[in-house]
């Protein structure tokens, strides 16, 4: 494929890199990444991975855009109140760039479709705020062999890691299974603040580029974790992928989705 004059300036900045080149953007292009959740996480992830030429974005989430939510859902606007979250997000990311077909889902991640929806897609970043849509990504990914991004964030605190089937463990097998209901305070509880959500996100679709590029380190066995309120980011090695565990282990125990029960992480 040939780049038009446009795209050469549209992704100039990226074309001069030795890292990434015209041979990178192609495979920017031509990759396919879903983004589960288009709130605090999944917002800026979306902005970022269209600026960046990712060729075909998905973004499943069930939501409408409430006021609550513009303290950090950037990629929502003051007269997109009351809009489909997923709606309201492809209309910002085509006016950046028309080049991105975004595919919208407006529904609920369950266990009876998660694995129709992340099969077409090359990566998938988990934007989700509550422990049950975690471990079912998880799992999904784990059974489907596709590689994600997990984060979360609360307060002023956040984390993230990559999981890369074959290469490293899995969110399961570091956090085993979720935590009892109500046994975690909710960011609606406990509250967020709206940058946290910018630099985590942004951090995701960091990930997602390098693996489609395929350059530098991923946070494959590695937990990176960030404290605004000291300034600090800290790497935590993982042991390594877990034989006893229950999905991804030498002899899984969960073979089949589970949808646990447990109260949202932040409402809408």
């Amino acid at each position: 494929m040939a780049f038009t004059n446009e795209q050469m300036e549209r992704y100039s900045r990226h074309i001069i890199l030795q890292e990434v080149g015209v041979k990178g953007q192609k495979k920017l292009l031509n990759s396919k990444v879903l983004i589960i959740g288009a709130g605090g996480l999944g917002a800026p992830a979306a902005m970022y991975l269209a600026a960046a030429g990712v060729g075909t974005i998905g973004i499943a989430d069930a939501d409408e855009v409430d006021l609550s939510n513009l303290q950090r859902q950037i990629i929502h606007g003051t007269a997109d109140v009351g809009k489909a979250k997923v709606k309201s997000a492809k209309e910002t990311m085509n006016a950046m760039n028309p080049d991105v077909t975004v595919n919208t889902y407006r529904t609920f991640v369950t266990s009876e479709n998660i694995m129709d929806l992340i099969k077409d897609y090359d990566f998938i970043i988990d934007g989700t705020d509550n422990f049950p849509a975690k471990f079912l990504i998880n799992d999904a990914c784990v059974m489907a062999k596709k590689p994600f991004s997990h984060a979360g964030i609360i307060r002023f605190k956040g984390q993230l890691m990559t999981y890369v089937p074959g290469e490293g463990p899995c969110y399961r097998c570091v956090f085993k299974n979720p935590p009892p209901k109500d046994a975690v305070p909710t960011c609606k509880q406990a509250g967020v603040i709206g940058a946290m959500g910018g630099v985590i996100g942004s951090l995701q679709a960091m990930e997602a580029i390098k693996y489609i590029i395929g350059v530098g380190d991923l946070l494959v066995g590695k937990l990176l974790t960030y404290d605004a309120l000291t300034m600090q980011f800290r790497t935590v090695k993982l042991p390594k992928a877990d034989g006893k565990c229950a999905v991804c282990g030498d002899h899984p125990t969960i073979t089949e989705l589970i949808d646990y029960e447990q109260a949202e992480c932040d409402g809408k």
